[in-house]
């Protein structure tokens, strides 16, 4: 099964350059507090970005002393932009689809993803090579739209007749799959899985589970953004990290 590439659809790519994320970087980003949470120290690390976008994650993790930056992507409008924004022999960028790329085994000590995996198809497949390219006590650590946020497939609140939020619909939990829905485009094709399937994923690949995260917004980022109040009525976002044992 060949690979969405939605980001190189002109139209949804002009809309994702202009959400926050994509025009100011991590530090306006609703789950990088958390994200940070399930890092280690990047200093002389080997990192692989799956899905790296925009490359500010790449970017950053040069910032903090990350002795390379592999960034993987399918989307060659990503990629341009990444590109233009880097300048840095350590940073390198692939395109590629994640459900294709094989990395050398045990060749990173950190590999991480973000907002990626709710597009992959076979997930454990991933996880397995993902296990396998890490050092032994390396680390992998990613971040997903949450199951609760996937499973109906509208990624819409139910608003009454006024506009207010009345609530988040949630229906089909256990009916793992594709889900098409709009964002920007018609058609985004998105695969919804349980907790359940997230966490068992890196526990049958051979890694053990670090770090759970459903994080909400830090009061800081709350009282800047009052808008994201509506986000603690349910979870947006699941973090996780793992480990290759030792």
């Amino acid at each position: 099964m060949s690979a969405q590439n939605i980001y190189d659809d002109p139209v949804f790519f002009a809309g994702y350059t202009q959400i926050p994320r994509s025009r100011s970087g991590l530090g306006v980003v609703f789950e990088w507090p958390a994200f940070q949470r399930l890092l280690p120290t990047l200093q002389h690390k080997r990192v692989l970005d799956l899905g790296c976008g925009l490359g500010y994650f790449a970017r950053e993790a040069r910032a903090r002393g990350a002795r390379r930056v592999v960034g993987v992507d399918l989307s060659e409008r990503m990629l341009q932009e990444a590109r233009a924004h880097t300048d840095d022999a350590g940073v390198s960028y692939i395109r590629a689809s994640l459900e294709d790329f094989e990395p050398e085994a045990e060749s990173f000590d950190l590999v991480v993803s973000s907002l990626a995996l709710h597009y992959i198809a076979d997930y454990p497949r991933l996880v397995r090579r993902v296990a396998a390219c890490l050092v032994p006590g390396g680390r992998f650590a990613f971040s997903v739209e949450h199951p609760i946020f996937t499973a109906h497939g509208s990624s819409d609140w139910h608003a009454g007749p006024d506009g207010a939020r009345l609530h988040w619909p949630m229906d089909r939990y256990r009916d793992e799959g594709e889900r098409r829905t709009k964002w920007f485009v018609d058609g985004v094709v998105k695969y919804h899985r349980t907790v359940e399937s997230y966490v068992n994923g890196l526990l049958d690949a051979g890694l053990i589970l670090a770090r759970l995260e459903e994080p909400e917004a830090e009061p800081a980022a709350l009282a800047e953004h009052p808008e994201w109040q509506d986000e603690r009525r349910r979870p947006p976002f699941l973090l996780l990290a793992a480990d290759r044992p030792r």
